[in-house]
């Protein structure tokens, strides 16, 4: 594959395994983070609980029609913020047009998405192994948007166990996965910062289509 991206940095969209698709510096990264600051003054950042009981390293909130949260219960999409019992702030039309276009670019055409949740990473903050498996219709891709600090993504097979491919994702990089791929485990190691005696801090906006 070698789709151009006519709207952002001239890299080509490479594909680095069956369904996954990387397309490095893709987003204007500073449009990206003034809409997630806004965002955030509405729904702050939280660390939620998984199942267990434990709380995730990870802080998080979420846009658009419906928000992933967690809790000692388990996972699901709400359409309100737990916190606030207000819903969740709008999905700014920046990112849902460039989610579709990221998407079509790496062949799912049509992706239209009703949930972003954005994780910030600081520190040793990191996410496990896992899979996106709380949404209603696999057949819609995952899009994936790194800001900030360099952290490395681990891509995994269909089962836990699987043997792990490491990618080191920059500031402005966006993967895309689906078709076989959509339910392939993945994680993210901590940042890595940028400077000696600076915090690493890391900010991811995942697209989905939920409902």
């Amino acid at each position: 594959m070698n789709r151009q991206l006519d709207w952002c940095a001239p890299q080509p969209v490479q594909a680095i395994a069956p369904g996954v698709y990387w397309l490095p510096g893709a987003a204007d990264t500073a449009a990206l983070m003034a809409q997630v600051d806004a965002i955030s003054a509405q729904a702050p950042f939280r660390h939620f609980a998984v199942k267990g009981g434990k709380t995730m390293s990870v802080a998080n909130t979420n846009c658009g029609a419906l928000g992933w949260t967690s809790s000692a219960q388990g996972y699901r999409y709400t359409a309100h913020d737990p916190l606030s019992g207000q819903p969740w702030p709008v999905m700014p039309p920046l990112f849902s047009s460039l989610a579709n276009r990221w998407a079509a670019a790496a062949g799912f055409g049509g992706f239209e998405s009703d949930a972003c949740l954005i994780n910030r990473y600081a520190g040793a903050a990191q996410l496990g192994l896992h899979r996106d498996s709380d949404e209603h219709d696999f057949s819609q891709p995952i899009v994936s948007v790194s800001m900030g600090c360099s952290a490395v993504f681990l891509l995994g097979g269909l089962r836990r166990s699987d043997a792990l491919a490491r990618l080191l994702l920059h500031d402005g990089d966006v993967l895309v996965w689906g078709g076989p791929a959509r339910l392939r485990f993945h994680g993210v190691r901590a940042p890595q910062a940028d400077a000696v005696g600076v915090q690493a801090q890391r900010f991811n906006l995942t697209f989905r289509k939920a409902g």
